[in-house]
């Protein structure tokens, strides 16, 4: 820019040289050039000014990035983290009911007393039981107002809801009518 301003400057003196025609030099024209120079000056600072800028908002845009990064890398070992260890909580409720059940075993080597063991078990059914509802498991049950044919006599394998979905569908005995065999 200094350059352009420079040669425009010479090329008018030459032109003004060779026809011979003497150029006053008053205070006005150097109060100009003071001018130019002057804008000129706060330009080029202007231009540092604005370069400094750059190089500060570009150094805050790396940091924003390497920090979404961490970010997202810290995001995915927690997600991971939470899938690997979801039954924990599950499993830490159940470490009761196995250790009741070693009992179990212990007093059935022990002890031959069918009673005690048919009550520790039942006690065990039912813990075990709670720790599944504790859960949201709960047995699937189909309402009925009156047996009738075709009425569920007996359950080989009850069915099982995980709180609004079905994890196993109920395995049963269908009475009929006399002397009809299916």
């Amino acid at each position: 820019m200094l350059k352009s301003k420079k040669e425009k400057l010479e090329k008018e003196l030459l032109k003004q040289e060779t026809e011979n025609i003497e150029i006053p030099i008053n205070d006005d024209t150097e109060s100009q050039n003071e001018e130019s120079e002057i804008s000129d000056i706060d330009i080029v600072n202007r231009i540092n000014e604005l370069e400094k800028q750059v190089g500060y908002y570009k150094d805050q845009l790396l940091r924003k990035a390497a920090e979404f990064e961490n970010y997202k890398r810290r995001t995915e070992n927690e997600v991971s983290n939470v899938y690997r260890f979801a039954n924990e909580g599950l499993i830490l409720e159940m470490l009761p009911v196995l250790d009741d059940f070693e009992r179990i075993k212990q007093s059935w080597d022990e002890k031959h007393d069918t009673e005690s063991l048919k009550k520790g078990t039942l006690l065990v059914y039912d813990k075990f039981q709670k720790v599944l509802e504790k859960q949201g498991v709960k047995q699937m049950q189909a309402p009925s107002e009156d047996l009738a044919p075709d009425t569920i006599t007996t359950v080989v394998e009850d069915g099982y809801y995980f709180k609004d979905k079905v994890l196993r569908h109920s395995k049963v005995i269908v009475s009929s009518k006399p002397g009809e065999e299916k």
